[in-house]
């Protein structure tokens, strides 16, 4: 049984290396957003310019456990739906999100806007906005302090609720995607007070994604996608994954991941029908913490419905 200093020191120490800046100094500021291992398959949530490209309605939900075991690791889910609107060169789409770091959960309510340009050869530029609320909740009365009566956290922070918005670009076939993107612009402090010493100043800052995949065949049943993820954050290294994925019978694929310093995976989909998949990935950790974790797990369901307009016709392989 942990003590109440031990506990405390580990949900504090997840918080650190989870990213929150709120916990961090100004200098060493790290990444805020949550990380995705299965993003290939979840692209609205780091670009709006994803929006519409399924060609009928798309709704994936995410749920992401990373460091089991370790006390206060973050939790994240999330649930997406986009598809063509009105026009086929609109796409509307939606993002709620949910993420728990230790003592602090964000919400996040979002809608995305996407223009798409036909350029030919069934490809696509498109451009997209997305805007709506951050929610920002601290359970500081949750924590375990070193000394019995500490002032500072003899009462829960106040919830706070920001706006945001975000922009991408997105060039897409059915064979390959690049996008760049920021799904959060405004700079915006986590909470409104001066009691939390270790809140940061600058608050959320702007995280930027550059993301791109191909699809190569490598027979008549077997296919090969290679992908990359590069997030940068004013503040932080730049940090990048790498994926290679294969997919059998148009049916099942199977893949393999590194983050940078961070983390190797793995990662199986399966498409139980046309319109039917789910998803399970795995992280193992590659920094001291995989010595107190039993690693991140991740699950994903998609669903897409509806008829495709006249004349396309898409496979999903992102």
């Amino acid at each position: 049984m942990a003590t109440s200093a031990s506990r405390w020191k580990l949900v504090m120490l997840a918080a650190l290396l989870a990213g929150p800046a709120f916990l961090l100094p100004k200098q060493a500021a790290a990444q805020q957003d949550p990380q995705y291992t299965q993003y290939m398959f979840n692209l609205l949530a780091l670009n709006p310019a994803y929006a519409g490209s399924a060609d009928r309605v798309s709704l994936k939900a995410l749920s992401r456990h990373q460091w089991v075991g370790f006390e206060g690791a973050p939790s994240t889910q999330t649930l997406t739906v986009h598809s063509p609107f009105l026009l086929q060169s609109l796409g509307l789409g939606g993002t709620v999100m949910r993420d728990q770091h230790g003592p602090v959960t964000q919400y996040g309510l979002m809608l995305d806007v996407a223009y798409r340009m036909f350029l030919g050869n069934n490809q696509k530029l498109a451009f997209g906005i997305k805007g709506g609320l951050n929610l920002f909740q601290g359970d500081f009365l949750s924590l375990h302090p070193l000394e019995a009566n500490d002032q500072v956290f003899q009462q829960n922070v106040s919830s706070k609720t920001d706006p945001q918005f975000g922009f991408g670009i997105m060039w897409y076939s059915d064979r390959f995607y690049l996008g760049l993107s920021s799904p959060k612009v405004l700079r915006t402090d986590f909470f409104e007070t001066d009691s939390l010493m270790f809140i940061s100043d600058p608050g959320q800052r702007p995280h930027y994604f550059l993301t791109g995949g191909y699809v190569f065949d490598l027979g008549t049943y077997t296919k090969f996608k290679p992908t990359f993820m590069v997030k940068a954050v004013d503040g932080a290294p730049v940090s990048f994954d790498l994926g290679a994925n294969f997919l059998l019978y148009e049916k099942l694929w199977l893949g393999a991941m590194y983050r940078y310093t961070d983390a190797v995976g793995a990662l199986v989909q399966y498409n139980l029908t046309d319109g039917l998949s789910v998803g399970y990935a795995y992280d193992y950790p590659l920094s001291p913490l995989r010595n107190y974790s039993g690693g991140s797990h991740e699950f994903m369901l998609g669903f897409d419905f509806g008829n495709a307009p006249k004349g396309i016709r898409s496979p999903r392989y992102f």
